[in-house]
């Protein structure tokens, strides 16, 4: 991984990274799921959506909120809203994949919140906020929805109704140059608070690449950060991947 392809790659995605244009992008781009088998009455499992151009369908780095949404037309329909957060706009097609079969024994629809994931590493760059729809077909017997993504999961258990959780407070955009401090070390010398970034205010994985380590393995991790740092911590070159 070095600095020029890492540049290379903001190029291409340079043009579309602003928060409310793809959000409402997400909202055209929300596939929704055919309603309820009668056996049922609730969602069918399946395998995914595919992506374009042979991407494959891969959780959402973070949940944010899930929404339940009764209409009173058309026999009574709940629809099911959640919104997410993704590592770059390299993202695409967000859905929501039941994994409940049947009813289950607490009464929860479990739900996966999945999009179509970039075929390659992504710089740094503010979090994409994107949005699926699910509906699911009057008399259904879930009592409560629950949305996983990729490393959180957030429960409605009132229905129908919201609820939300607070977004990490970190999305790296703005670390290159800044110094590195683990959790439960000292904070970097000499460096003010703002020069800072504190492993414990990012919450999804990390790999931590020192001068003098190897990298055994370079499976590609949509949903990881990597972070390389010099000799004195400081953060020279990064990338989600």
């Amino acid at each position: 991984m070095t600095r020029k392809k890492l540049f290379a790659l903001a190029s291409l995605v340079a043009a579309g990274t602003m928060l409310g244009s793809l959000a409402a992008g997400a909202q055209q781009q929300a596939p929704q799921a055919a309603p309820s088998t009668p056996k049922d009455a609730g969602p069918t499992p399946g395998g995914g959506a595919p992506g374009p151009e042979g991407s494959r369908p891969f959780p959402v780095m973070f949940v944010t909120s899930v929404e339940l949404i009764r209409s009173s037309r058309d026999g009574g329909m709940d629809i099911i809203r959640a919104r997410g957060l993704v590592t770059s706009n390299g993202w695409s097609e967000p859905h929501l994949l039941p994994i409940t079969r049947g009813e289950g024994i607490d009464g929860m629809l479990d739900l996966i919140f999945q999009a179509g994931a970039p075929q390659d590493m992504a710089p740094l760059g503010p979090f994409m906020v994107v949005e699926a729809i699910l509906p699911v077909a009057n008399g259904h017997p879930y009592k409560g929805i629950r949305v996983r993504s990729g490393y959180n999961a957030v429960s409605l258990k009132t229905l129908p109704g919201y609820a939300e959780v607070a977004a990490p407070k970190e999305d790296c955009a703005k670390c290159l140059g800044k110094y590195f401090q683990a959790k439960g070390a000292a904070a970097p010398a000499g460096q003010a608070a703002g020069n800072v970034v504190k492993e414990e205010d990012l919450p999804y994985p990390l790999r931590i690449i020192r001068p003098a380590d190897g990298i055994p393995s370079y499976d590609y991790e949509p949903n990881r950060l990597t972070l390389v740092l010099s000799e004195a911590g400081q953060i020279v070159d990064a990338a989600w991947d």
